[in-house]
């Protein structure tokens, strides 16, 4: 059986059959130099720079038989789906480079070309920051028997955390691969990070991309 070696002297055993590898929010207005977050004068080249380690797992993931799952943050064009707390900031919905940023159908809101899923593996789209809600996500993995989650992506602080958080509460055990995963700046990246290992893995198991790779090629 697959086993990491984590942070803090961890290990994360990895059962090909109930473990899934969730990618989430590989999406052009993220991480694309002409989307919107990059169009709105943020940096994406520490986004950028953890893509082809997202290439890497992914390949290898599906190599090893895991379980693949992609998500997109996004919202309906009349923004129906979106409470009004997050409609009050007015982000989701402006105009960008890639058409209307995060709605559903235009350029922007999908894949990046490099992780783009393959045919027959399931995307979830999801109309806020965790991947849990308003989903059908938690059913789906009940029912394919999935118990543990490999999580990378984007944002470390944001999407990544908050989907984390919803998995732990469910009763996954979740490693995040952390040179997989990334945030605007490297100081909030840190800052997401550290609190998952810590208090004796009190919200799963960090590793990177190198040890991930070496036990799935076990």
């Amino acid at each position: 059986m697959p086993t990491v070696a984590c942070n803090a002297g961890l290990r994360f055993e990895i059962v090909p059959a109930t473990t899934a590898l969730l990618a989430i929010d590989l999406q052009r207005d993220f991480l694309d130099p002409d989307g919107f977050v990059a169009a709105a004068g943020d940096d994406v080249s520490a986004m950028r720079a953890v893509v082809p380690n997202a290439v890497a797992l992914i390949a290898a993931a599906r190599a090893a038989g895991l379980t693949l799952l992609h998500t997109r943050e996004g919202y309906a064009p009349d923004l129906s789906d979106m409470h009004p707390l997050k409609r009050e900031r007015g982000v989701a919905g402006r105009a960008g480079p890639l058409g209307r940023f995060l709605i559903r159908g235009e350029p922007g809101h999908g894949h990046i070309a490099e992780c783009l899923p393959a045919p027959g593996e399931t995307i979830v789209d999801k109309p806020g920051f965790g991947s849990f809600y308003r989903t059908g996500l938690e059913d789906l993995l009940r029912g394919r028997g999935i118990e543990r989650l490999v999580l990378l992506g984007v944002t470390t602080q944001c999407c990544v955390s908050s989907t984390l958080r919803e998995a732990v509460d469910r009763g996954f055990r979740c490693l995040v691969v952390e040179d997989a995963c990334a945030a605007t700046t490297p100081e909030l990246h840190k800052a997401s990070i550290e609190p998952i290992y810590g208090e004796n893995n009190l919200f799963g198991w960090v590793s990177d991309t190198r040890r991930v790779l070496a036990a799935l090629r076990r």
